[in-house]
């Protein structure tokens, strides 16, 4: 089933809460992570897993936590996964491994130049050793070598380079620093959550209530904390419709960290290669302190981590 824009799916309208009516949802079944799936995500699992809707783009004010400040930042139209990409999306990919691997260039950004995939960037050489690296944590990982019940969790364990290469193998790119943050903030709004100004509670994210920082986790986390994707539909969704841009798993974008630019028109930072790129958004360990859509963090890009996955970013059409 395909959308029209902003005609169908206004369905989903009592179902979306304080989002309204997301009439620009496109299931996008025929998305190569999707083309064999049916739709079992969402808070009703009658959703397609790799359905995405329209961000308005806009001005906002983005504030850096680090620097005290806000800079100002504009972004033009893009679409956006509802949902973080699902073990079941993944293990499309991986089927295909490594015979999907990028061409030079693949997965930019369409206006930032020198966006796309280089080919010297390192990716597991054959599908063994792919699916070994999903396998970062053997108490937290989601990946399991057979379809099973968790199919529906976000995938884990996937780094930077691999976390790429499957958005442009899926038709889409990594969103940037600047695009994530202002579907988070719900635009111009400039909220601290993607519902709102609202304190946290379950009923929005997936995150640690009892945080400590003597074990910097969860203490009593297991497997079964990592919930499926869509779990808190609709009261956590943002103003566009994504699910999980709070809490769940923390979610890569294009961006290497650094000091914002004093201005920032469809920017993205891709020279410093000293702070690692930036995972936004929160975590299914961590406390309700690090939802906030300003926080800011960066990771090792080819290093797998078991609180971080992905979504991806689309042309607007």
């Amino acid at each position: 089933m395909a959308a029209s824009n902003g005609s169908l799916l206004c369905a989903l309208a009592l179902a979306m809460g304080p989002a309204g009516c997301i009439a620009d949802v496109v299931p996008s079944s025929s998305l190569a992570s999707c083309a064999d799936l049916a739709a079992t995500c969402g808070p009703k699992g009658d959703e397609i897993c790799c359905a995405n809707s329209l961000v308005t783009g806009g001005a906002y004010e983005r504030l850096d936590p680090e620097q005290n400040k806000s800079y100002q930042a504009s972004v033009s139209d893009f679409r956006l996964d509802r949902f973080e990409v699902t073990v079941g999306r993944f293990r499309r990919f991986v089927s295909e491994y490594p015979e999907n691997l990028p061409a030079a260039g693949a997965g930019a950004h369409p206006i930032i130049e020198g966006s796309g995939w280089d080919a010297s960037w390192p990716l597991p050489p054959n599908q063994a050793e792919l699916i070994a690296s999903l396998k970062c944590n053997e108490y937290y990982q989601t990946w399991t070598d057979e379809p099973g019940a968790g199919e529906h969790r976000p995938i884990n364990c996937v780094n930077w380079y691999v976390a790429f290469a499957f958005c442009a193998w899926d038709g889409g790119r990594l969103p940037t620093e600047a695009e994530w943050n202002y579907a988070a903030a719900r635009g111009s709004e400039e909220t601290n959550y993607p519902w709102g100004s609202a304190a946290p509670d379950d009923d929005h994210a997936v995150y640690c209530p009892n945080y400590s920082e003597m074990d910097q986790g969860c203490p009593t986390a297991t497997l079964a904390d990592i919930s499926d994707v869509g779990s808190r539909s609709p009261a956590g969704d943002g103003k566009w419709g994504q699910s999980d841009l709070a809490g769940s798993m923390r979610e890569w974008t294009l961006d290497y960290h650094d000091v914002y630019p004093d201005q920032c028109d469809d920017c993205a930072n891709l020279t410093n290669t000293i702070g690692g790129r930036e995972a936004r958004g929160g975590d299914w360990n961590n406390d309700a302190a690090s939802l906030s859509s300003f926080l800011r963090i960066a990771y090792d890009p080819a290093g797998p981590k078991s609180w971080v996955g992905f979504r991806c970013a689309r042309r607007p059409r």
